[in-house]
């Protein structure tokens, strides 16, 4: 029984220090890299709450991106321009795609090359993409103190202009991560028939 709850928590190790990793690598004050790599975050959540579910996972990756963010902007202040009252939307914008992550856990099989199993990754990663879109867009627009306060329906009209990349850009890393899965498994597969 030690050995099986010791598996997991290596388990849930590695795949927290793969999340952590590519956040500090995509983030976009971008760490670890001068290549502008497209902020994963979201994506990363989302896998967050699909792999590892726990509301601790999220808080420490919660931590984490804030410890980047605020970093970032102590070393270049022109980084800190978004780190108002408004980022703290990101919670909301963040749990939603970890919800959206721990609701595809119990789900089957997302990975599977099945198309109801593929509908389902496809409409909760974009669906939540949206959802955290416009979570975070309204609580900046509406906190920052950088705009006039308008109100609600005022602000739903700034920021759309970010949409196309916002969802364009998480479309791409979560169709990577689905087609990583898909290649994954077809190897081992393959090294499993050979044996």
């Amino acid at each position: 029984m030690q050995s099986v709850s010791k598996f997991f928590l290596n388990k849930h190790l590695a795949i927290a220090a793969v999340i952590a990793f590519f956040m500090l690598l995509t983030r976009g004050s971008h760490v670890l890299t001068h290549v502008s790599l497209p902020d994963a975050s979201l994506v990363l959540f989302l896998l967050g709450g699909l792999l590892l579910k726990r509301a601790a996972w999220f808080i420490a990756f919660f931590v984490l991106a804030t410890v980047i963010d605020f970093g970032a902007a102590a070393f270049d202040p022109v980084q800190g321009f978004c780190l108002t009252d408004g980022y703290w939307g990101l919670i909301p914008a963040y749990g939603a795609m970890w919800l959206g992550g721990v609701w595809l856990a119990k789900q089957k099989d997302v990975f599977a090359a099945k198309s109801n199993a593929v509908l389902s990754y496809v409409l909760v990663s974009l669906g939540t993409t949206f959802v955290a879109f416009v979570i975070s867009t309204q609580t900046y627009y509406l906190f920052s103190g950088r705009f006039p306060a308008e109100g609600l329906i005022e602000s739903m009209q700034h920021g759309w202009e970010y949409l196309p990349s916002w969802m364009g850009f998480s479309a791409m890393y979560f169709a990577f991560v689905w087609l990583s899965v898909a290649l994954w498994r077809s190897v081992k597969h393959i090294e499993v028939s050979k044996a």
